[in-house]
């Protein structure tokens, strides 16, 4: 699989190849050329969960997926230091950076972990591979990162769907037990953990409705115990303080493109009601169906139902 190097980190990903390459160069899908679909995967995950949208997608869309920076293959033994210091980077014009909203267009400082961190990675590897106008679609946290990566390059982006993500309210006894479980979770990870004959079946299991093929839940089991430790705590801590989970709703009530937000209704790691929640800012929440729910579904609606996610995304983007 390729790399990038995003900031002096490897990046993994795969781009797909333009569906329309060899279409006639007078059909008006030769002159329109496919919409670009950008995948980002939640915590603790990776690209591959994605394969099974984007097989589906890939033959109408041009397709990028990619492990975000300590998790999947974009994981280094050593991460440097220079690596891991924290960017200076300047909002587009218009922007503000909150809780400062009268510090337009200013430089501010990025720590490694943060949304704005992974959207600036996004916005690099896009970069990178000299894609514009693309659609950005995340499960959970990289849903967050697709709206902050909206939000950071609005030239850029046409538009975001999220996956089982959601947000903007804060529960500080709840958001305490959350971070502390996932702390503990990323402490143990030895590397024969893989190797315990019946841990695949529970990871079949979890955050999900109906149980997942075992390969699902060997898939899950080898990017738990390979992500990051230092990416794992920091993007849990990160993304769940006070002043990052109120600042989701600012965000996404200044986004000017569509977003459409997909949930599930048997979701016990983000209710429906936190998805409607967050939707509920956007400025066209009132005039446009935002929100669509696939029933009998949990968290992790991309391969537990696969078909379905598709056909919102193919509604969405023609709409």
């Amino acid at each position: 699989m390729p790399t990038a190097d995003i900031f002096g980190i490897p990046h993994t990903y795969h781009l797909s190849a333009n569906p329309y390459t060899f279409a006639s160069a007078s059909s008006p899908a030769a002159s329109k050329g496919p919409e670009t679909l950008v995948f980002i995967h939640g915590w603790l995950l990776s690209q591959v969960y994605w394969h099974p949208l984007v097989t589906q997608l890939s033959g109408d869309y041009r397709t990028l997926t990619y492990d975000m920076r300590g998790f999947g293959g974009s994981v280094l033994p050593d991460l440097s230091p220079d690596s891991q210091a924290p960017r200076t980077v300047h909002l587009p014009p218009g922007k503000s950076w909150y809780p400062n909203a009268n510090n337009d267009n200013s430089p501010y400082n990025v720590t490694p972990y943060s949304l704005a961190a992974y959207a600036h990675d996004l916005g690099k590897l896009l970069d990178h591979l000299g894609l514009e106008n693309v659609w950005l679609m995340g499960h959970s946290l990289g849903g967050s990162v697709a709206l902050w990566s909206a939000y950071l390059f609005p030239q850029r982006v046409k538009g975001v769907i999220c996956l089982n993500a959601g947000g903007g309210i804060y529960i500080p006894n709840e958001f305490e037990k959350f971070r502390a479980a996932g702390q503990q979770m990323v402490k143990f990870r030895p590397a024969w953990l893989p190797n315990v004959p019946l841990l695949p079946r529970v990871f079949t299991q979890a955050m999900v409705h109906k149980k997942l093929d075992i390969r699902w839940g060997q898939q899950r089991v080898k990017d738990f115990v390979r992500a990051d430790r230092d990416a794992a705590e920091g993007a849990l801590l990160e993304s769940t303080t006070a002043e990052e989970v109120h600042q989701l709703p600012k965000l996404v009530g200044q986004l000017e493109q569509p977003v459409h937000f997909i949930t599930a209704s048997q979701d016990t790691v983000m209710l429906p009601r936190y998805v409607n929640y967050l939707a509920s800012f956007h400025s066209q929440f009132a005039q446009e169906t935002m929100v669509s729910e696939i029933p009998d579904c949990g968290h992790m609606a991309m391969v537990e139902q696969p078909e379905a996610v598709e056909a919102i995304v193919r509604e969405v983007i023609s709409h």
